[in-house]
């Protein structure tokens, strides 16, 4: 199968050869307001023409799935340099209405203010939703978004892999509200803080909260430094 991609030197439209019954599909989550997101994208042509879906595409035949995978972001949202995890293989025979193809799932997750989303190439738009407000996406994608989802949820009590979503500084309240959004629990505000606190994975910065209308709260961030030490030493994560 051929099929049409941007040439990175020229910025032309070339066409390649592709895996003809293999492509892939990214989960991109972001956190904001309180509130866990999901990255969208907009399909410019195709039979999905008009729809929203997970951002995705098919692969070269000369690049592993990782590079396709980076590559596909990239050129549909302009998100790069981003660590991707591969979750698993999707196959149902009627996930795709053309033929048998088999999709890739990955997922990431990543701070929103340190990327500055575009569309590009067969999306005509990307942007960000809150979970709440996903209704019925392309092929089988509501299926990988929430797999992706119940995948997050185990590794976030069983690493601290939440701080990924928070920003560089953040209150003990972000991330009491970010476990909450994520595990989908109402947690209790002074065991959360007096659990976490213990762990000594946050550094205090000796700063407050700036411009708020509220009562300034501590500002804290995350030490990997600290954690791995942790870790070397038999340290168990356990939210």
């Amino acid at each position: 199968m051929v099929k049409k991609f941007i040439d990175e030197e020229s910025g032309k439209v070339i066409e390649e050869k592709v895996m003809n019954a293999i492509t892939i599909d990214c989960v991109i989550f972001g956190f904001d307001e309180g509130k866990l997101e999901v990255l969208l994208i907009e399909h410019a042509e195709g039979i999905s023409k008009g729809k929203w879906g997970l951002p995705g595409g098919w692969i070269k035949e000369d690049e592993s799935i990782d590079e396709a995978a980076n590559r596909l972001l990239r050129e549909l949202t302009g998100i790069s340099n981003l660590y991707l995890e591969q979750l698993k293989a999707f196959g149902d025979p009627k996930r795709f209405p053309l033929g048998r193809v088999i999709t890739i799932g990955y997922y990431a997750l990543i701070k929103k203010e340190d990327y500055d989303v575009k569309a590009g190439f067969t999306a005509s738009d990307a942007k960000w939703y809150k979970m709440d407000d996903v209704k019925h996406l392309i092929y089988d994608h509501n299926e990988i978004l929430n797999y992706s989802l119940k995948h997050l949820r185990n590794r976030v009590r069983q690493a601290p892999i939440g701080f990924n979503l928070l920003p560089e500084k953040f209150t003990l309240l972000q991330l009491m509200q970010l476990y909450q959004e994520i595990l989908n629990v109402e947690l209790d505000k002074p065991n959360f803080r007096r659990k976490i606190l213990k762990m000594k994975l946050l550094a205090d910065l000796k700063e407050k909260e700036q411009n708020v209308s509220h009562r300034a709260a501590k500002l804290y961030k995350f030490d990997p430094d600290i954690y791995k030490k942790l870790t070397e030493k038999g340290f168990n994560f356990e939210m």
